[in-house]
């Protein structure tokens, strides 16, 4: 054999070889982040949220479309130690554990008897009084007495429309609906399987709560919006990234090149949500796409940065950051269910795993309308709903401010361009698989719709659509 065809031989195989194994270690990466997103989920759904794994299985972990891996991924439930571990045919192996005020977590680095070791105190007092209160200060609801401004028959179709299953081939899976007006819930109902009682997923509707805990800590002067050098890694004098504030990160317009996107495993929402140890590490590793307040890019990363720069005011008191979101906002206003669920590092994951009951996420939309006040106790500093419902500067389209849409996602409404029927004043808390708190203050109205409504296909929910809907029930005017 010819020197020249040996060599070209050589070099195919060495090509070959090196395939083989890039295609093998992108395969087990993949397979880790799969076998994450299902024990993560299952653990939560499983133990948090109470649900069957049966319904979780054929429902929030269909293999289809983006979750097509799925079908590939084995899990093994123990309900003793309330772990769900799950795994490619034994292989890239994930557990996720289940502690009592923490919710669920992966063991990622770290062993389980760490994890489990770092506990809290769970508070067993009802914050909402003796139970025979009213809502929103206990959990009587009385939907038959309307005020004399709300239209009971539209309201009611309003909300038969939401459950409403058109197509088939593109369920849209709403969970609950709850309408408070005027401060008392005036609408409410449950798909079969769900109550009242259901904690249920905000996913990145986190992110509204958590810029509403920043408020608290910005009012306490724990931390400045204009602040920077935000993390120690990020101090170098040579460091562009030191440039960042709070306020970039609350905005989205922090410049750091985050690839958000949920069609594929090996996304960076994916793999930091799903892979990763340190959720706030992983993000701000990355470099500057460009620089900060310059442009608006919709990042989970920058939630999770947040988290940890909301973690360092706190020192070493590690017990102190994971209550925080409990004693300043969720026992003040009543959310008993609440619950955020931290890394495997130990900060909370505050762009997307926070769960509650529809009524506390209701909750949460009322102390918004009201500009932070809760009865005579004023939670939220005064004025700072207008700062996170002020449009972000470097938002082109005007649509988010700081942790809150300013207009319905596109991926949520049926037009190409924001509906005018919606009262301009409208915002909203967001979350993945069309999850929606929407607060509209010139009708003393919150929305809230909780759902699995899958958007990789096309459009599907359309909560323009409800609002108007039921604006139209209470105002009388379309």
């Amino acid at each position: 054999m010819r020197t020249s065809t040996k060599r070209i031989l050589s070099a195919l195989g060495v090509a070959v070889a090196l395939s083989t194994v890039v295609f093998g270690f992108y395969l087990w990466k993949t397979a880790l982040v799969v076998s994450g997103f299902k024990a993560k989920c299952l653990c939560s759904d499983i133990f948090v949220s109470g649900r069957d794994p049966a319904s979780v299985l054929a429902e929030d972990l269909e293999p289809v479309g983006a979750l097509y891996p799925l079908r590939f991924d084995d899990a093994k439930i123990d309900y003793g130690r309330r772990t769900v571990t799950a795994s490619f045919w034994g292989f890239a192996e994930r557990k996720a554990i289940f502690r009592d005020g923490l919710g669920c977590t992966m063991v990622i680095g770290t062993t389980e008897e760490k994890l489990r070791s770092e506990t809290i105190p769970v508070s067993t007092i009802d914050a909402r009084g003796d139970g025979n209160e009213i809502w929103p200060d206990g959990e009587m609801v009385d939907t038959e007495k309307l005020p004399h401004s709300v239209d009971g028959k539209k309201l009611n179709e309003a909300v038969e429309w939401a459950f409403r299953e058109s197509d088939p081939g593109h369920l849209r899976r709403t969970r609950a609906v709850v309408v408070v007006y005027d401060g008392k819930i005036v609408a409410e109902r449950y798909a079969p399987g769900y109550n009242a009682n259901t904690p249920l997923p905000g996913w990145s509707m986190t992110k509204s709560v958590f810029a509403a805990l920043t408020g608290i800590l910005v009012d306490g002067g724990k931390i400045s919006l204009k602040s920077n050098g935000l993390l120690p890694q990020w101090r170098d004098g040579q460091d562009p990234r030191r440039a960042i504030t709070l306020d970039d990160l609350l905005r989205m317009s922090s410049g750091l090149a985050f690839y958000e996107a949920y069609s594929s495993p090996l996304t960076d929402a994916a793999i930091m949500l799903f892979g990763t140890r340190d959720m706030a590490l992983f993000a701000a590793d990355k470099p500057l796409a460009v620089a900060p307040a310059v442009k608006w890019h919709y990042s989970t990363g920058n939630t999770n940065i947040l988290s940890e720069v909301i973690r360092n005011t706190f020192g070493n008191a590690q017990a102190d950051y994971l209550e925080f979101p409990r004693r300043a906002l969720f026992d003040r206003i009543g959310m008993k269910s609440a619950v955020v669920e931290p890394d495997a590092s130990g900060t909370l994951v505050a762009s997307s795993f926070m769960f509650a009951t529809a009524r506390d996420w209701a909750r949460f939309g009322l102390l918004c309308l009201r500009d932070g006040m809760w009865g005579k106790e004023r939670i939220l500093p005064e004025g700072w709903m207008k700062y996170c419902t002020t449009p972000a500067p470097a938002s082109i389209y005007k649509d988010y401010g700081a942790g809150f849409w300013l207009y319905v996602p596109r991926e949520f409404r049926s037009g190409e361009e924001p509906c005018i029927h919606i009262p301009r004043d409208t915002y909203h808390a967001v979350g993945y698989d069309g999850q929606f708190v929407s607060v509209i203050p010139s009708r003393n109205l919150v929305v809230v719709r909780l759902g699995l409504t899958h958007t990789y296909e096309e459009w599907v929910w359309d909560q323009e659509e409800l609002i108007t809907r039921i604006s139209e029930a209470v105002s009388g005017v379309r």
